[in-house]
């Protein structure tokens, strides 16, 4: 585990575990790629260099739901290395499958808790950047203490990426998106790049999780900072 000041980053889930059947296609393609494409969330320092090849920038992807997404923006950006990670087996399996019949050699999957990812298998400035993608908004007042984006991840996420590195936030909850700006805005290590809220980039695909916020009439945020430059 680092000794940093955000390795306090305490152990509150941050997650609703979904339940959800793993097809037998997701089940055949964990058991013929998972050694080829998962890396163990085992709190053991992460090798990115052994898993991505040596100076290639890796981008770290939080709760990446079904997949298609994170497949997408792979397959548009082969020169960065893509670790992606979540919590539940049929996403897993599912972005295992796209991963491997699409020849994208460039993404790695991890299988368990993001936090325990950037707390203990991270080093600092390892990362190139980082997207986090309609997280768990947690709407009720009593589960607020369950957002991802909190300070303490904030500070703990901010310092795993190397200086100049990017962390892209979407959501489509506002209440959500207003406490994401205050917290990343309140980073030291942070800048807004967009001095409030972003552009919606053009590259970022749309999600299943976007597609059902905008059916229901919300809006989506984007916002993207990052990791201040030395002085």
């Amino acid at each position: 585990m680092t000794s940093d000041r955000a390795s306090a980053y305490p152990a509150v889930r941050t997650f609703h575990p979904r339940r959800g059947r793993v097809t037998p296609s997701q089940s055949r393609a964990l058991e013929v790629h998972g050694e080829r494409v998962l890396l163990p969330v085992d709190g053991r320092a992460l090798d990115l260099a052994a898993a991505f090849g040596a100076g290639v920038p890796v981008v770290l992807e939080i709760g990446f739901g079904m997949g298609e997404a994170t497949a997408a923006l792979a397959a548009a950006q082969p020169a960065t290395g893509v670790l992606a990670v979540d919590v539940h087996t049929p996403g897993v399996g599912r972005l295992v499958a796209s991963v491997a019949a699409a020849g994208l050699d460039h993404v790695r999957v991890m299988h368990g808790d993001a936090v325990v990812v950037v707390r203990d298998m991270l080093v600092p400035e390892s990362l190139a950047g980082a997207r986090i993608f309609f997280p768990d908004p947690w709407p009720k007042s009593r589960h607020r203490k369950r957002r991802l984006v909190q300070p303490d991840f904030a500070a703990l996420l901010a310092s795993r990426l190397a200086p100049g590195g990017t962390l892209h936030c979407a959501t489509d909850w506002l209440p959500y998106a207003e406490q994401m700006l205050q917290v990343l805005s309140a980073e030291p290590l942070l800048e807004n790049a967009f001095d409030g809220l972003a552009p919606r980039p053009r590259d970022r695909p749309v999600t299943r999780f976007e597609r059902r916020g905008l059916q229901r009439g919300h809006r989506v945020v984007d916002l993207v900072f990052r990791r201040r430059l030395p002085a």
